[in-house]
Protein backbone atom coordinates (compact mmCIF):
# COMPACT_ATOMS: atom_id res chain seq x y z
CA UNK A 1 0.00 0.00 0.00
CA UNK A 2 1.39 3.15 -0.95
CA UNK A 3 1.90 6.05 2.02
CA UNK A 4 2.29 9.55 0.77
CA UNK A 5 2.26 12.21 3.11
CA UNK A 6 0.65 9.93 5.97
CA UNK A 7 -2.61 8.65 3.50
CA UNK A 8 -2.78 5.37 2.67
CA UNK A 9 -3.85 5.79 -1.37
CA UNK A 10 -6.25 2.97 -2.24
CA UNK A 11 -4.42 0.21 -4.92
CA UNK A 12 -6.68 0.34 -7.59
CA UNK A 13 -7.08 3.72 -8.44
CA UNK A 14 -4.79 5.63 -11.05
CA UNK A 15 -2.06 7.81 -9.93
CA UNK A 16 -3.79 11.19 -10.66
CA UNK A 17 -6.97 10.01 -9.33
CA UNK A 18 -5.56 8.60 -5.89
CA UNK A 19 -3.51 11.98 -5.53
CA UNK A 20 -6.28 13.61 -4.66
CA UNK A 21 -6.99 11.97 -1.65
CA UNK A 22 -4.41 14.07 0.19
CA UNK A 23 -5.67 16.68 1.98
CA UNK A 24 -4.53 19.93 -0.02
CA UNK A 25 -4.24 18.57 -3.34
CA UNK A 26 -7.06 18.26 -5.69
CA UNK A 27 -7.04 17.59 -9.73
CA UNK A 28 -5.06 19.92 -10.81
CA UNK A 29 -2.20 19.63 -8.43
CA UNK A 30 -2.67 15.72 -9.01
CA UNK A 31 -2.09 16.52 -12.82
CA UNK A 32 0.98 18.54 -12.36
CA UNK A 33 2.56 16.04 -10.23
CA UNK A 34 1.98 13.47 -12.93
CA UNK A 35 3.41 15.63 -15.59
CA UNK A 36 6.38 17.07 -13.88
CA UNK A 37 7.51 13.35 -12.85
CA UNK A 38 6.37 11.84 -16.26
CA UNK A 39 4.23 9.48 -15.04
CA UNK A 40 1.63 8.32 -17.41
CA UNK A 41 -1.89 8.89 -16.32
CA UNK A 42 -2.87 5.42 -17.18
CA UNK A 43 -0.87 3.91 -14.60
CA UNK A 44 -2.27 2.68 -10.78
CA UNK A 45 -1.28 2.87 -7.61
CA UNK A 46 -0.13 -0.87 -7.25
CA UNK A 47 2.27 -0.17 -10.87
CA UNK A 48 4.18 2.39 -8.99
CA UNK A 49 7.89 1.39 -8.48
CA UNK A 50 9.35 2.39 -4.98
CA UNK A 51 11.39 5.13 -7.00
CA UNK A 52 8.47 6.76 -8.32
CA UNK A 53 6.78 6.84 -4.98
CA UNK A 54 9.78 7.98 -3.19
CA UNK A 55 9.83 11.08 -6.23
CA UNK A 56 6.21 11.97 -5.48
CA UNK A 57 6.34 12.29 -1.30
CA UNK A 58 9.87 14.25 -1.81
CA UNK A 59 8.00 16.55 -5.08
CA UNK A 60 5.12 16.94 -2.87
CA UNK A 61 7.15 17.54 0.86
CA UNK A 62 9.08 20.42 -1.61
CA UNK A 63 6.23 22.35 -3.41
CA UNK A 64 3.19 21.78 -1.36
CA UNK A 65 1.31 22.19 2.23
CA UNK A 66 -0.37 19.32 2.10
CA UNK A 67 -2.94 17.39 5.74
CA UNK A 68 -1.81 18.78 9.24
CA UNK A 69 0.03 21.69 7.78
CA UNK A 70 -2.71 22.72 6.37
CA UNK A 71 -5.27 21.98 8.63
CA UNK A 72 -3.50 24.13 11.30
CA UNK A 73 -2.86 27.15 9.29
CA UNK A 74 -6.18 27.37 8.52
CA UNK A 75 -7.63 26.73 11.64
CA UNK A 76 -5.45 29.94 12.81
CA UNK A 77 -6.20 32.12 9.91
CA UNK A 78 -9.95 31.96 11.43
CA UNK A 79 -8.71 32.21 14.62
CA UNK A 80 -7.07 35.10 14.05
CA UNK A 81 -10.03 36.65 11.89
CA UNK A 82 -12.00 35.61 15.78
CA UNK A 83 -9.32 37.57 17.31
CA UNK A 84 -9.53 40.50 15.67
CA UNK A 85 -13.14 40.77 15.85
CA UNK A 86 -13.16 41.73 12.67
CA UNK A 87 -16.76 41.44 10.23
CA UNK A 88 -15.53 37.98 8.84
CA UNK A 89 -14.60 36.91 12.64
CA UNK A 90 -17.55 37.65 13.76
CA UNK A 91 -19.43 35.79 11.67
CA UNK A 92 -17.07 32.89 12.29
CA UNK A 93 -17.72 32.90 16.10
CA UNK A 94 -21.72 32.83 15.56
CA UNK A 95 -21.57 30.59 13.07
CA UNK A 96 -23.31 32.28 10.33
CA UNK A 97 -22.13 32.30 6.53
CA UNK A 98 -19.04 34.35 6.18
CA UNK A 99 -19.10 35.53 2.59
CA UNK A 100 -22.47 37.24 2.10
CA UNK A 101 -24.67 34.65 1.52
CA UNK A 102 -28.78 35.31 2.95
CA UNK A 103 -29.76 33.76 6.09
CA UNK A 104 -33.33 34.16 5.93
CA UNK A 105 -34.26 31.25 3.81
CA UNK A 106 -30.77 29.38 3.50
CA UNK A 107 -27.69 28.61 5.26
CA UNK A 108 -28.97 25.19 7.09
CA UNK A 109 -25.43 23.70 6.27
CA UNK A 110 -23.11 26.50 8.06
CA UNK A 111 -26.20 27.11 10.80
CA UNK A 112 -27.17 23.36 11.27
CA UNK A 113 -30.76 21.88 11.55
CA UNK A 114 -33.70 24.07 12.04
CA UNK A 115 -35.09 24.40 15.67
CA UNK A 116 -39.16 24.32 15.66
CA UNK A 117 -40.25 27.39 18.04
CA UNK A 118 -42.27 25.86 20.78
CA UNK A 119 -45.35 27.42 21.62
CA UNK A 120 -46.45 29.11 18.42
CA UNK A 121 -49.52 28.61 18.02
CA UNK A 122 -51.53 30.46 14.53
CA UNK A 123 -54.16 32.46 16.18
CA UNK A 124 -58.03 32.21 14.57
CA UNK A 125 -59.12 35.44 12.66
CA UNK A 126 -62.63 36.96 13.37
CA UNK A 127 -65.43 37.14 10.98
Amino acid sequence: MARIAGINIPQNKLVHIGLTYIYGIGDKFSNQICTSLEIPRAKRINELTDDEILKIREYIDANFKVEGDLRRDYSLTIKRLIDLACYRGTRHRKKLPVRGQRTRCNARTRKGKAIAIAGKKLTPTKK
